[in-house]
């Protein structure tokens, strides 16, 4: 998809629609609460472009182009909604097969309380930093951590963060990660460069947030984590609890570690979940074909497509056998849609090359480029929704700026990770913060402030540069 765009625009017309969206996304929320996602705040979304397409005929632009933008778009975004409803897929039969309850029972038997927010983090970096994906960490070991941090008691906004956090981080310090592979090659870096470069900014971020969860976790530790842990032993009354069944999760992350397609990869784990259901777990069988009057492929085509609940005498683990499957995703696919459709707007009006150029304009001093690169990369996620084109974008357009200041590649292909992939999860309508808030099953609003390692990576950026420290330039080996 072409960034280019000869179309004039004001910048008063570019901000007006994204003030009005926040505005009225604000007004929303604030009325709908939580509910806010099944609708209404897509309609806003759908509100939201409109506006930008008013605004888009004032300056004579033809309404053909803007649809053929909007179509661009939404074709951009076929991948991750597969992925979504796969993700969708693989929770229902991975609770049914037994994989996370299993999951939950031996993680609560190794993990060490007082240091689970820090494993959260550490777990969830080797997993992305193998696999070069943050997304694909949290449809794994994400699911089952988020388990074990509800069974344990824990805030799930905080277990969300700390899991984020470290997905992130690994996503963007592995060679294998599509958004670090397009930040060094949109500025023209080096990929194994670019990676030692973002360590200066990186590891010190993800200290500070693993120094932060530890102390936390030791200073929270929760209340109830005793009787829950006796009614985690009740849960192989329901399931055939073994390692074995972790072949699944092991199977899905070593295909995306081979570079197999996410979509084949999430696939063969729902269908290997599928098939480990009808060989181990014959007495939840019995169970639920009693209970319900279904038969075996009724069970697993419901874990798949629909919603799922294990009945038990405990209201702490029927909280925790749920699941929506496939029908569970649907809100957040409608919300991608339309966040996608803004954004489409948004990009055909030139409204997002405009905000850019204006920032530019305003870095008069070394520090006040990278100011407004991060705010480039950070404008481009609210209004765009997509964090592939908040790398792009502010890419193409600072690049000359920071050639002109003699300044590396490095510079920005570090700064647009540092505020362009690792903010997108912040915001709920972004593809990112759809995707992981659904996952997850928190609310990006709950996980928000605990995301230390995402909101902080861009203020470390500006730290290190008002610093002065290791500001590679161009004719430095």
């Amino acid at each position: 998809m072409s960034i280019e765009n000869n179309k004039e625009i004001s910048l008063f017309d570019s901000l007006t629609p994204i003030i009005i969206l926040i505005i009225l996304l604000y007004i929303n929320v604030s009325i709908y609460g939580d509910s806010s996602i099944d609708g209404s705040n897509q309609f806003i979304l759908i509100l939201g472009a409109s506006i930008a397409f008013i605004f888009g005929i004032k300056n004579k632009i033809k309404s053909k182009d803007i649809f053929l933008t909007i179509s661009e778009n939404l074709k951009s975004i076929s991948t991750p909604i597969i992925i979504l409803l796969l993700v969708g897929a693989l929770s229902g039969t991975w609770l049914v097969s037994g994989i996370i309850p299993s999951m939950i029972y031996y993680g609560l038997k190794l993990v060490n309380v007082s240091f689970f927010l820090p494993s959260c983090v550490v777990i969830s970096s080797i997993v992305a930093l193998a696999t070069g994906s943050s997304w694909s960490t949290s449809a794994t070991v994400g699911i089952g951590l988020i388990g074990i941090g509800k069974a344990l008691g824990f805030d799930l906004g905080i277990v969300a963060g700390a899991i984020i956090s470290g997905a992130y981080f690994g996503d963007k310090m592995s060679p294998l990660s599509d958004t670090t592979n397009l930040a060094a090659a949109v500025s023209g870096s080096n990929l194994f460069e670019h990676i030692k470069y973002m360590t200066i900014t990186t590891v010190p971020t993800i200290i500070i947030a693993l120094v932060f969860f530890t102390v936390y976790n030791l200073l929270n530790e929760p209340n109830q984590i005793v009787e829950n842990m006796g009614y985690v032993e009740s849960m192989k009354e329901y399931f055939f609890i073994s390692p074995i069944l972790f072949l699944v999760p092991l199977i899905v992350i070593l295909f995306i570690i081979k570079k197999i397609n996410p979509i084949i990869s999430l696939f063969v784990g729902v269908i290997t979940a599928s098939i480990f259901f009808l060989i181990f777990q014959n007495e939840l069988i019995v169970k639920l074909v009693n209970e319900l009057g279904i038969n075996r492929y009724q069970i697993i085509m419901n874990s798949i497509v629909s919603e799922t609940n294990i009945q038990t005498d405990i209201t702490f683990l029927s909280e925790l056998f749920n699941s929506d499957g496939m029908k569970g995703m649907l809100n957040t696919i409608w919300l991608v849609i339309s966040a996608m459709i803004f954004g489409g707007v948004m990009e055909s009006i030139g409204a997002l090359k405009k905000i850019s150029i204006y920032l530019l304009s305003l870095a008069k001093s070394t520090i006040g480029l990278f100011s407004s690169t991060i705010l480039s990369c950070f404008t481009v996620n609210i209004s765009a929704s997509d964090q592939y084109l908040a790398i792009v974008i502010p890419g193409k357009m600072f690049s000359s700026a920071y050639k002109d200041r003699k300044l590396s590649s490095l510079n920005l292909s570090r700064t647009i990770e540092d505020s362009g992939t690792v903010t997108s999860v912040l915001i709920p309508w972004n593809t990112c913060g759809a995707y992981q808030s659904s996952v997850l099953n928190v609310n990006v609003i709950d996980y928000f402030i605990y995301a230390i390692f995402n909101w902080l990576s861009p203020i470390t950026t500006l730290v290190v540069v008002s610093l002065g420290y290791k500001i590679k330039r161009i004719n430095e080996k």
